[in-house]
């Protein structure tokens, strides 16, 4: 039984060395720690103060963002059930609140007014917007540094992911999970079961724990919150470019920590129009091509309760 996740150190690593390192934690269980990514604690520090900032606002000054259709603001609790899982038959919401920022389209913008490509929203909120855009900028830089080694780690060219990556999709969502009781029912969650659906993601994580990560034989890993370090998984498109050589592996929140838990993953992801076709390092395919945004808009429509009422 695995003792823990592996810890990747990016500082003063080769692209080659990072590349081995890459292939064998995500080919094992699809999850492991980065350190040394080269992020400012005090970006990291403000990020989460922004974050605790906002989640003690009042409902109703949050509500004044609430979540718009091109899926940036408020998700206030309880909105969203992960029916699309494949590995538990959900039916209960997740106990959990964020604020969600995506890229920045603006109306000076050809892909304004496509589906997620649109104005991000801000809260009325001093001392807000700055630290959560440096937070945001620094992890879109680390992704983009990221894209060799993976090349790499998969027997492609260094620079092969980059044309998918020229107007990438992504979202920072800083989530707050109230704690739960003790004695809640076994099927009630932070989060439910799932995967993620895009590339990658990498998740600052607080220190009262509650994210686990499914084994290959059903059990579930404690992914414990490490000084310094990021939680890292494969996601949905990544493990099918891989022709899942690398897996997206299910993963829960259950906060029974007694306290709040604050969290803050990134996920970067391809272009809306990349078309995801399993690597010619990986064949034979098992899987046919799918266009990244089809994928991802089909999994909102069913897992946000905003997405099932008609646009404004």
């Amino acid at each position: 039984m695995d003792k823990g996740l592996p810890i990747i150190d990016f500082a003063g690593a080769s692209d080659e060395a990072l590349a081995r390192q890459l292939d064998a934690a995500f080919g094992h269980m699809g999850f492991c720690y980065f350190k040394g990514i080269g992020v400012d604690p005090a970006v990291v520090k403000g990020v989460f103060e922004a974050s605790r900032c906002f989640h003690a606002l009042p409902r109703s000054a949050k509500d004044t963002i609430a979540m718009n259709h091109f899926h940036r603001g408020y998700m206030a609790p309880k909105t969203s059930i992960i029916e699309t899982s494949t590995v538990a038959h959900v039916t209960r919401p997740n106990d959990s609140e964020s604020f969600m920022l995506m890229h920045e389209v603006l109306p000076s913008d050809p892909r304004y007014g496509r589906p997620l490509d649109g104005p991000n929203l801000w809260p009325d909120l001093k001392s807000f917007r700055e630290p959560v855009e440096a937070y945001d900028r620094a992890m879109h830089d680390f992704c983009l540094r990221l894209l060799k080694p993976l090349a790499l780690a998969l027997g492609l060219p260094r620079d092969w992911f980059t044309p998918h990556f020229r107007q990438p999709t992504t979202f920072l969502r800083l989530l707050h999970y109230p704690p739960q009781p003790a004695d809640a029912p076994g099927d009630a969650f932070g989060s439910a079961p799932h995967t993620d659906y895009g590339f990658i993601t990498i998740l600052a994580q607080d220190k009262q724990g509650g994210l686990e990560v499914r084994r290959a034989d059903g059990t579930w890993l404690a992914a414990q919150p490490i000084e310094g370090t990021w939680v890292v998984n494969v996601a949905d498109m990544l493990s099918r470019w891989t022709n899942g050589r690398w897996q997206s592996t299910p993963h829960r929140v259950k906060n029974l920590s007694g306290g709040d838990r604050y969290s803050c993953p990134y996920f970067f992801d391809m272009s809306m129009d990349s078309i995801v076709e399993v690597l010619p390092t990986c064949q034979p395919a098992r899987f046919p091509p799918v266009r990244y945004g089809d994928y991802l808009i089909e999994r909102l429509d069913k897992n946000y309760a905003y997405r099932k009422q008609p646009a404004a």
